[in-house]
């Protein structure tokens, strides 16, 4: 059994159809959404949030690039700010680029005409021009002090 219309309205007129794949529109009731089985398709995903430890890595990997850096930098100084007299081994020969009260000494090559001494014993970390006294052969002392590094070379002079 089927129940009346309520009254005032036609018993035979028929209900509103809704276009193909909608829901039927009811009177007094408000439509529904059509289902989206992917409700924000389209939408831009934002990226998962990196984890604290991949964070703590790439912190750590550009602090010890760091010291790496400062480190190699301090080394590039240290042996740029070396002068040859530093350098210097027993058997070197050395050649003066400056005067006798303030000389400047490079190593040069001892077949080359420029050879005016030779290295013949070496004393780090001291400025005792007396340690060539006892030295066979030596016949000039050159001290360099100062910088952080004193030395003192025993010199023969090549004739």
């Amino acid at each position: 059994m089927t129940t009346p219309p309520p009254h005032g309205q036609n018993p035979y007129a028929q209900q509103p159809t809704a276009p193909m794949g909608q829901q039927p529109v009811q009177p007094g009731v408000p439509p529904q959404q059509p289902y989206a089985p992917f409700p924000n398709q389209g939408a831009p995903v934002p990226p998962p949030a990196p984890s604290p430890a991949k964070r703590g890595g790439k912190k750590a990997l550009r602090i010890v690039a760091l010291i790496l850096v400062a480190v190699a930098l301090y080394g590039v100084k240290w042996y740029l700010g070396q002068n040859d007299a530093e350098t210097a081994s027993v058997g070197n020969c050395m050649h003066n680029d400056g005067t006798d009260s303030k000389a400047d000494l490079k190593t040069v090559d001892c077949s080359s005409g420029d050879a005016q001494y030779k290295v013949v014993e070496k004393f780090d970390d001291t400025s005792d021009e007396n340690k060539c006294k006892d030295v066979t052969d030596s016949t000039i002392a050159y001290i360099q002090s100062g910088g952080g590094h004193d030395v003192v070379l025993c010199l023969k002079e090549n004739k």
